[in-house]
């Protein structure tokens, strides 16, 4: 039996991931490459303009420094979880709460 991929009819939820660790300094090279080079697509499918980043922006209406928001988040809760937890937050799964949480899909 195969697991459902957390973007099984959710094709948009990949760039809001991507955005996010972007947003806190991990998103890997490969990753923003492969979504820089796939921009012509992405344009098409979601009906939007601009780059990658700026198309996540636009159909989450979020405001202006929203990826420094999100960094200042990532930075003043670490310490916080290193304290409570007794090591070091992962990226990935700050990403998948912080979008579970605030934006459910």
């Amino acid at each position: 039996m195969t697991t459902p991929s957390r973007y099984d009819g959710k094709p948009f939820l990949r760039l809001l991931d991507c955005y996010v660790m972007d947003a806190i300094g991990f998103l890997d090279p490969e990753d923003d490459e492969q979504l820089r080079n796939a921009e012509p697509k992405l344009r098409a499918a979601f009906g939007l303009t601009g780059s990658w980043r700026e198309m996540v922006v636009a159909r989450m209406n979020f405001p202006a420094g929203m990826q420094g928001a999100l960094r200042e988040l990532w930075e003043k809760g670490r310490p916080k979880f290193i304290a409570a937890n007794g090591f070091e937050p992962n990226p990935w799964d700050f990403t998948i709460q912080f979008i579970d949480t605030k934006f459910p899909h």
